[in-house]
């Protein structure tokens, strides 16, 4: 070694050795890692959920009023219409609408029928992932079983 290299600098700080007493638990640091690591992930999710929130309230407020404006435009055409089939065909404009109202009823009887049959089971691919966990937990705690 050069002796002019164990000359430092007035002023210049000496930086303390590395600390040897996390050494005897080789463990501790991997394991304040994977925390922090952790840590970090869930922080990130919170964020990026907060900012879902944000994005999907906008969203259903958009929503919302587009709604609002078709049911406004579809109960305006519908009103016009009871109007046009009074005059043309001569009924009562009442009765006209109550039996508009009947279809608009057997319509929606038939649609949610149609949904109600059309409907699948949540989550399919979670829930056969959970029983197949399931299964080999079972056969992972039976002795004398091999855990390939």
């Amino acid at each position: 070694m050069n002796p002019s290299s164990d000359i430092r600098p007035a002023g210049s700080v000496e930086t303390a050795a590395p600390d040897t007493a996390n050494q005897d638990e080789p463990h501790a640091n991997w394991r304040e890692a994977l925390m922090a690591l952790i840590a970090s992930r869930l922080e990130l999710i919170q964020l990026e959920s907060r900012q879902a929130a944000q994005d999907a309230s906008r969203r259903a407020v958009w929503v919302g009023l587009a709604a609002g404006c078709a049911f406004a435009a579809w109960m305006l055409l519908l009103a016009g219409g009871v109007s046009l089939v009074s005059q043309a065909s001569g009924w009562p404009w009442n009765w006209v609408a109550v039996g508009l109202a009947c279809l608009h009823l057997l319509v929606g009887l038939i649609l949610a029928r149609a949904a109600k049959s059309a409907a699948t089971p949540a989550f399919p691919a979670t829930r056969a992932e959970f029983q197949k966990d399931r299964e080999w937990i079972e056969n992972f705690n039976k002795p004398g079983k091999s855990n390939d």
